[in-house]
């Protein structure tokens, strides 16, 4: 019988509940020292259980870091729909365009800005073969890659951009931003001040957005 007041790690897991409890070990492991950071008998360890209760799950190393990868870019995600959520249609539909491309490219940065550990967790790993695009799938809702092309896709139809500069126009947005976050991140911009990275950003995207037109 437990004694009253007494505490006890637990030690079974309902279903499902062990796996979320491994990534979420894996995503802390991420925010403070990225990809390299995750590791699965620490998750094991974090969670309370033996390591063999993760092979239950996870057959792995690789499987535990994807699933984490998968998880941090649905944060990427998720920050950039916050920022699009701001933009208003009003009426004119270029302004907006505009607007959507930049929220796109401030909500990527900011996140890298923010959470640098799993902004490069997210982009540590190649996506399987036969996935459909390179960023992978985000848990719920677009994913960023899909965010970038739907933002792009508003500037195609309000007539900023021709269907010819709008072909594989996502590629050209995404290096440009995820090069800045590199530099920042892992680069000779390291020291800059993230007041200064984010005030950059919004000149790049600008001229990210006057380049493709």
């Amino acid at each position: 019988m437990k004694k009253r007041g007494s505490t006890q790690k637990r030690t079974t897991f309902r279903h499902g509940d062990l796996r979320n409890a491994l990534v979420t070990a894996g995503l802390e492991m991420a925010r403070s020292g990225g990809p390299d950071a995750v590791i699965l008998r620490e998750a094991t360890r974090r969670a309370g259980v033996s390591p063999n209760a993760a092979y239950r799950h996870f057959a792995g190393q690789a499987e535990l870091l994807d699933a984490v990868r998968s998880a941090c870019l649905s944060r990427v995600a998720a920050a950039i729909e916050d920022e699009m959520r701001k933009c208003r249609p009003g009426r004119d539909p270029q302004a907006f365009a505009r607007k959507s491309l930049r929220a796109v490219g401030m909500g990527y940065l900011g996140f890298a800005m923010r959470e640098p550990g799993m902004f490069r967790t997210a982009f540590s790993v190649p996506p399987p073969v036969d996935s459909p695009d390179p960023a992978n799938t985000a848990s719920m809702g677009l994913n960023a890659f899909q965010l970038l092309s739907l933002a792009l896709d508003r500037m195609l139809e309000s007539g900023l951009l021709s269907k010819k500069t709008r072909q594989n126009a996502e590629y050209l947005a995404w290096s440009t931003v995820h090069g800045l976050a590199l530099l920042v991140l892992e680069g000779p911009l390291h020291a800059m001040p993230h007041e200064t990275v984010l005030a950059l950003g919004e000149r790049l995207v600008v001229m990210v957005e006057r380049g493709l037109s």
